[in-house]
């Protein structure tokens, strides 16, 4: 909201978790726009089509019954985590996500991915876009699909990931994670030999 009154434009695209801000679309609230999907235009010029993606989930949108068993697996997977991370952490090791692993091991999720990013790129090439900026899966990811541009944020709740817009139009993911291990690296002192054989740390 700090943004927005700075003169920021804001826009809070729900989605299957938040579904019933979709009563609320078309209306704006402090400042900040509810909308199904938005069309955003880069600094390059590209456009994208900005959705959550969950529309497009044959199981979110006709199974509500095995969306919401696929929720509690999920919710459990990350119960589980806590614990298997905390003996990693222990161990020295980085942190690792049950759920990713097995969302990626398993051929039919594998499969669905695949599927859902094409149907995604499809609708952004509909809408006359160059790209598509989605959410959903959990799955982050920068890649051409038949000539445009698929973004996947990812989440923030395991992998903390993230896409940012570059001044000059450049669409990345961040991992979170990954900018912390990079920023503790330059931080930590480095021991130098001295010509007296002692040794200097800077």
């Amino acid at each position: 909201m700090r943004k927005v009154r700075k003169g920021s434009t804001l826009v809070y695209v729900p989605g299957n978790h938040d579904e019933f801000l979709r009563d609320y679309i078309g209306m704006t609230f402090g400042g900040i726009e509810i909308a199904d999907q938005r069309m955003h235009v880069a600094a390059d010029g590209n456009r994208y089509l900005v959705i959550h993606g969950d529309q497009f989930d044959m199981v979110v949108r006709h199974a509500k019954w095995l969306a919401y068993l696929g929720d509690g697996a999920y919710t459990f997977a990350l119960f589980i985590n806590t614990y298997v991370n905390t003996a990693r952490r222990r161990l020295g090791l980085a942190y690792w996500s049950l759920s990713a692993w097995a969302k990626l091991k398993v051929k039919n999720a594998v499969n669905f991915i695949g599927k859902f990013e094409e149907l995604l790129s499809a609708e952004a090439r509909r809408a006359g876009a160059d790209g598509v900026i989605c959410g959903h899966i959990h799955h982050a990811a920068n890649r051409q699909i038949d000539g445009l541009t698929y973004l996947n944020t990812g989440d923030w709740v395991e992998s903390c990931t993230a896409i940012v817009e570059h001044y000059d139009g450049t669409m990345e993911v961040l991992h979170y994670p990954s900018l912390l291990r990079a920023r503790a690296a330059q931080v930590e002192p480095v021991e130098h030999q001295r010509p007296d054989g002692a040794r200097a740390v800077a």
